[in-house]
């Protein structure tokens, strides 16, 4: 972490310090209390995730998306199935998340497996989706080489004439990812970067519960 990060851990290192007695012996239940914290602060993109892939050659990429929910299941995100992630994904199910919250000086790292879900549930989150966003799924071929922004926004004002007051359906390339953690890392910044690191491990049906040092 930078020094900005450090400055942030040592203003807050008392009233958010981690421990092995504090802490919540369920990951997704510390996830929760840490989440909710971060949704009634005044931060902007609470939700932003690092979602970092690799394809089977072990070439690794890393972009930011949004948590749209989770439960004890996993945590879902909606992308294009086309799109470079999603080629990773096809072929090497494995991700991992990152969430950063700068001003109270935490971070949360999962890795996992990936499925997709079912695209019932996709289709009742495309719906929800403004308009525009759903026109915007069909127009874009996420990650493929395009001439310029004059192609993306000619395709958008053809797509937009066509569906017209139409209802918009999914695209058959677009849904959700649920990752589903087998590891979890809770990281609070502290003074003298003595920072705290509580991690989680899945071991058959229980979770190991260990800190590392910083």
């Amino acid at each position: 972490m930078n020094s900005t990060s450090a400055n942030s851990g040592k203003k807050n290192n008392q009233s958010n310090e981690l421990n092995e007695i504090s802490i919540n012996k369920n990951p997704f239940i510390q996830f929760t209390k840490w989440y909710e914290s971060i949704l009634n602060s005044n931060l902007n993109e609470p939700t932003a995730m690092m979602l970092s892939t690799a394809d089977v050659n072990g070439n690794s990429s890393a972009r930011i998306v949004l948590l749209k929910e989770f439960d004890d299941s996993g945590f879902v995100f909606y992308t294009n199935y086309e799109s470079r992630k999603g080629k990773d994904l096809n072929k090497n199910p494995k991700a991992a998340l990152n969430f950063f919250w700068d001003e109270p000086a935490r971070q949360i790292r999962i890795e996992g497996r990936i499925e997709k879900i079912s695209r019932e549930a996709s289709k009742k989150y495309f719906s929800t989706r403004p308009r525009e966003s759903r026109v915007g799924a069909w127009v874009s071929a996420q990650s493929s080489v395009i001439p310029n922004r004059k192609f993306l926004e000619n395709k958008f004002d053809e797509l937009e004439k066509k569906f017209n007051n139409e209802e918009i359906p999914l695209p058959d390339f677009w849904g959700g990812y649920r990752v589903i953690p087998n590891y979890f890392e809770f990281w609070q910044g502290r003074e003298n970067r003595l920072h705290d690191r509580i991690c989680y491990k899945k071991e058959n049906d229980d979770w190991k519960i260990f800190r590392l040092s910083p």
